[in-house]
């Protein structure tokens, strides 16, 4: 699926207005180790999936939203191939113990394996459904979420929402990452409320960096249901200096969450 044009443009204001890496990867972490972003579905809902086995990356590409799967007066669905990153090799942190959440925020897998499909889900201005807008102040309007996939053997996906929610309590502090050659830095996280769906769920906010004219805070949410894992990362270029992160559409990630088996 091709990007209409004017997606396109609000795409490329976001690289240049996040410092690209924010868009391929950022990071994240919370130092006051709060339990409000680490949730369940249920009360001892998490199941054990020591026999799981992986999807492929192609039964993944399946399982992402389509344009069928939201209403369309709200939503367009395209794919990642231009604004994601194209590999976890791409993406780097000065910390290892963040990488997860760097991988995370930019809808690659956060634990270890292969399997991984991802796409972007696009908030479309004034609910009229159809393209994106040309007009470059509206193409700022729209709010863009990353969505990942990926699926684990056996207990992998379990010990990568570990990773996630370890790395969100070792790197309250902050860190430095680079994607595409942009070097962006974190300066705090913080842990934030979760949807509670899934199995697992974690949420983070990271304040990042803006080449030296303040901060800007973004949400990714991390959710595991069996051995599959969801990546959430929404941002809306309107809303940047507002003193608060872009919410994750709830409705895009029930729905998504509604396709994994």
């Amino acid at each position: 699926m091709k990007r209409s044009s004017g997606a396109r443009v609000g795409a490329t204001v976001a690289v240049g207005a996040v410092a690209l890496a924010l868009i391929t990867g950022c990071s994240s972490d919370d130092s006051k180790g709060s339990d409000e972003g680490k949730g369940k579905g249920k009360e001892g809902a998490a199941t054990p999936t020591t026999a799981a086995k992986a999807l492929s990356a192609a039964e993944l590409e399946k399982l992402l939203l389509a344009d069928a799967d939201l209403d369309a007066k709200k939503y367009k669905v395209e794919d990642g191939d231009d604004t994601l990153p194209k590999s976890k090799a791409g993406v780097k942190a000065d910390k290892s113990e963040c990488e997860a959440l760097v991988w995370a925020t930019g809808a690659l897998p956060p634990g270890d394996t292969d399997a991984a499909a991802s796409n972007t889900v696009s908030q479309v201005p004034g609910g009229s459904g159809g393209d994106a807008p040309e007009d470059i102040s509206d193409a700022l309007n729209i709010n863009m979420t990353f969505v990942g996939l990926s699926s684990y053997d056996g207990d992998g996906a379990e010990k990568a929402m570990k990773l996630v929610s370890d790395g969100v309590s070792a790197c309250g502090g902050g860190y430095g990452m680079t994607a595409e050659g942009e070097t962006t830095k974190v300066t705090k996280i913080a842990t934030a409320k979760s949807s509670g769906q899934g199995d697992e769920s974690v949420a983070y906010v990271q304040s990042v960096d803006m080449d030296g004219e303040g901060t800007a805070d973004f949400k990714t949410e991390v959710v595991r249901k069996g051995n599959t894992i969801a990546t959430f990362y929404s941002f809306d270029l309107a809303a940047l200096g507002s003193g608060k992160p872009s919410e994750i559409p709830a409705d895009v990630i029930s729905a998504q969450l509604g396709k994994i088996k």
